[in-house]
């Protein structure tokens, strides 16, 4: 096969039927020594990729439409609006493995606004897809940033990497953190620590 023809089926990007979908975890049964026929595996398959449609659903949405609709009535309000401690639930891209914690998002408008339900719907929207957590913090800083032009954006994720905890290594209750600040958060450092408090932790400055 020519260079040419490789990246042109390469950019086919051609989408398996569910039924190749559910034989490809038999497969994978079978290379592990099991027998998909058995009683208590027979509809896995099945269950497996309906798991994984919902885990990975993030590849349907549009972040950017989560955050299209916006209001310019904050009447004045210009002080952060923080959500904090949204549960965030992810695969990792490396070993399909789960990764279970919370987000804390916060942003300062200026003229625009988003609903709240919208903040936490983007971090969905980023978080059910395969992901690194460094990617997904920088993802859901952007989003916000790109949509409603505010002063600042601060986003910060701490959550358990079960491919730590149940495999290599096996350290349980390990938290990973990742930030990304943007702005005045980035910049101002009593803001920085404002922020820090308004979500119960210390920013570590000293």
């Amino acid at each position: 096969m020519s260079a040419e023809t490789f990246a042109f089926d390469c950019s086919r990007r051609v989408h398996p039927s569910r039924q190749e979908a559910e034989e490809a975890v038999r497969t994978l049964l079978a290379y592990f020594g099991e027998r998909a026929a058995r009683e208590g595996l027979k509809d896995t398959p099945r269950r497996f990729v309906d798991a994984y449609q919902e885990f990975l659903a993030g590849y349907a949405g549009d972040p950017a439409a989560i955050l299209a609709r916006t209001f310019e009535d904050a009447h004045g309000y210009s002080d952060v609006v923080l959500l904090r401690d949204i549960r965030v639930e992810y695969h990792c891209e490396h070993h399909l493995q789960p990764i279970i914690g919370v987000a804390h998002v916060a942003y300062l408008p200026t003229a625009r606004i988003a609903g709240i339900s919208k903040l936490a719907r983007v971090v969905d929207a980023f978080a059910r897809r395969l992901q690194n957590q460094e990617a997904l913090t920088h993802q859901i800083a952007a989003a916000i940033e790109k949509a409603l032009e505010p002063r600042g954006v601060a986003v910060l994720i701490e959550a358990e990497h079960h491919c730590l905890s149940t495999r290599g290594v096996h350290k349980t209750g390990v938290m990973c953190l990742t930030r990304c600040f943007k702005g005045a958060f980035l910049e101002d450092e009593k803001l920085e620590a404002r922020f820090f408090r308004m979500i119960g932790r210390d920013s570590g400055r000293r």
